[in-house]
């Protein structure tokens, strides 16, 4: 029994040790490795900035997690996820660090200091921003910036218009399927 105990003490030690040295990924470097990434594959960078608190991150995670859709944003995007927004539900450690500063640089946080989730902006293999989420007409939305998770009918339209302008290979029946993914999953 005693050999257990000591077994699962040195057990819990060498954990915690591991957790205090497991440092979370900086956001330049995540953004760096998808640059490499999109550079090798000539695919665009789908940046998804979202919090663990947000439904609407949530709801596009399951719509970007279902099969035909995957496969469709599989073949035309490097998909990079980073975290921001924790501090709204008091854990502004659980961002990724960088974020903040990334967010702001393609444009997710409004002229008011306001941040719609989930914000996408979609980059080059430089980091240059192709497009984002942000929908014409909408920058200053009490919400903050960008369309989040599409919706409404002139969100999923920008949100379509947002992946042809950036990966124009899609076609028009892969651009159908997402279309009608959205509406089933506004619809739900």
């Amino acid at each position: 029994m005693r050999k257990a105990f000591q077994a699962l003490l040195t057990l819990l030690f060498l954990s915690a040790a591991a957790f205090a040295n497991n440092k979370t990924p900086k956001a330049e470097d995540i953004l760096k490795a998808a640059q490499s990434k999109s550079a090798d594959q000539n695919k665009p960078i789908f940046l998804i900035f979202g919090a663990s608190w947000c439904e609407a991150c949530h709801q596009l995670d399951t719509f970007l997690a279902y099969p035909e859709i995957a496969a469709i944003f599989d073949k035309y995007f490097i998909v990079t996820k980073l975290t921001f927004g924790e501090g709204a539900a008091g854990h502004r450690d659980w961002d990724t660090p960088g974020s903040d500063s990334l967010i702001e640089k393609y444009g997710g946080v409004s002229s008011t200091g306001s941040v719609g989730l989930p914000f996408i902006a979609i980059l080059d293999a430089k980091a240059k921003l192709i497009i984002s989420s942000n929908q014409p007409g909408k920058a200053n939305a009490p919400g903050g910036p960008g369309t989040g998770f599409p919706t409404e009918p002139d969100e999923i339209k920008w949100f379509l218009s947002m992946l042809v302008k950036s990966a124009p290979a899609i076609t028009p029946e892969e651009t159908t399927k997402i279309q009608s993914a959205l509406q089933k999953a506004a619809a739900d």
